[in-house]
Parts: structure tokens; C-alpha cells; sequence
């Protein structure tokens, strides 16, 4: 699975943030993008995943193993995205909230696959906990996988270990890395912190005049 940026530019309103740019993300891959506040890279991921329309906003070609997604609805386009904040469903339990991120099935096997992420993202026993009793590390964990068990075909990282303390903060983004690399999906990283970025990536920065360039 190769996720291809072909000649993106990004436009809001009258001011051009992002200039034409191409980027190959090959399966397993993960690259960085960083940039000042304002410079784009929010907005650029957002455009990539189907929210700002084509071309009011932007213009270019996002490529998944072959299909151009550009014209395809953002709840198709097997995009998937951590953000921030966890966003988990502060009323559903950890175990509905995996359900939200399961495809169509019996009910058995669908309990049968949230009972499998649980496992893997060792929560093992959690299904019926809150998100309010959680840990930051658990939130964190508990987001990841709900975005996994939709199967997406690419990924989208919006800053999402910012919020989490150092010695956390270095598990957790290992722990996002890994399950990415193992399966295959090619992810594009925002970041304000260096750190961030898997050692031996591709890192690319925005730049004052909203090129973008290979750090």
C-alpha cells in the first residue's frame, strides 16, 4: 500500500500556505512533517483526509495503491487519523468505543475482535471502564486501536503525543510506531517536536514561503 501526494498546494481564502509539493509514502513508512503554527500542516492533513473541499482549498492528487481518493468522500477514503486529543466517546465504554471503529458484522464477532485489540493494546479486562478512569497512556492506546479496527489504508498523526509527559511520551510514540510498521500503512507524522520523528524517517519542513523541503 503506497500512499502518493501529487502536486498538492493549499490555499485559505486568498493566502497560498502550502506550494505545490510531491511525496511518495511507501507501506510501513512513516515521514514527518513539521513547520511553524500557522504554516499549514493541520489544514494539509485535513485535505489529504477528505475535509476541505477540492479545489476551494487545495489541488493535487492523493493517491492510495492506485485510486485517486481526491473526489472521494472523507468516510470512504480508509484514511485513518490520531489527533491531539484521544477524542474517545466520553459516554461509551472502552469496549464501545473499539465497537465505533469495527466494521459490519455479528455482534459475537465483532465483541470477538474488541476483545483481541484489548489484548494487544494490553487493556485486557478494561471493555467496560469509562475513558474518564483511564490513564493518559491507556486514552492513548485505546485511540489507537479504535482507528486500526477500521483497517485503514493509510494514517494521519496530528501532533498526537504533544499532550503526554516525556518518559510517556517516548512509549507511546514506539508503541504507535511499531503497530503501524507492522502493518504495512503508510503514515504521514505533524510535529512541532524533532523527537518525534522515528529515527532514520524522512523529515520535510514548511517554510516561511510555504515550501516544502526535506529537512
Amino acid at each position: 500500500m503506497t500512499l502518493l501526494l501529487e502536486n498538492i498546494s493549499l490555499t485559505i481564502g486568498d493566502v497560498l500556505l502550502v506550494k505545490s509539493f510531491t511525496i511518495t509514502i511507501e507501506a510501513g513508512e512513516i515521514v514527518t512533517l513539521m513547520g511553524p503554527s500557522g504554516s499549514g500542516k493541520s489544514s494539509l492533513l485535513a485535505y489529504i483526509a477528505g475535509d476541505l473541499t477540492h479545489p476551494m482549498y487545495g489541488n493535487g492528487h492523493v493517491t492510495l495503491d492506485g485510486t485517486d481518493l481526491i473526489y472521494v468522500p472523507a468516510e470512504r477514503r480508509q484514511v485513518g487519523r490520531l489527533f491531539q486529543d484521544d477524542l474517545l466517546f466520553p459516554h461509551l465504554t472502552v469496549g464501545e468505543n473499539l465497537l465505533f471503529g469495527v466494521g459490519r458484522g455479528s455482534l459475537k464477532k465483532r465483541q470477538h475482535l474488541v476483545a483481541e485489540a484489548l489484548a494487544s493494546a494490553q487493556l485486557d479486562g478494561l471493555e467496560n471502564r469509562m475513558p474518564d478512569t483511564l490513564s493518559n497512556g491507556q486514552k492513548s492506546r485505546v485511540a489507537l486501536f479504535r482507528a486500526l479496527m477500521a483497517k485503514p489504508q493509510a494514517m494521519l498523526l496530528d501532533e498526537p503525543f504533544s499532550k503526554l509527559d516525556a518518559e510517556l511520551r517516548h512509549t507511546i510514540r514506539n508503541y504507535v510506531f511499531a503497530h503501524l510498521r507492522e502493518r504495512n500503512i503508510p503514515t504521514l507524522l505533524v510535529t512541532h517536536d524533532r523527537e518525534d520523528a522515528p529515527a532514520g524517517g524522512r523529515i520535510f519542513r514548511i517554510n516561511s514561503k510555504g515550501e516544502l523541503l526535506l529537512a
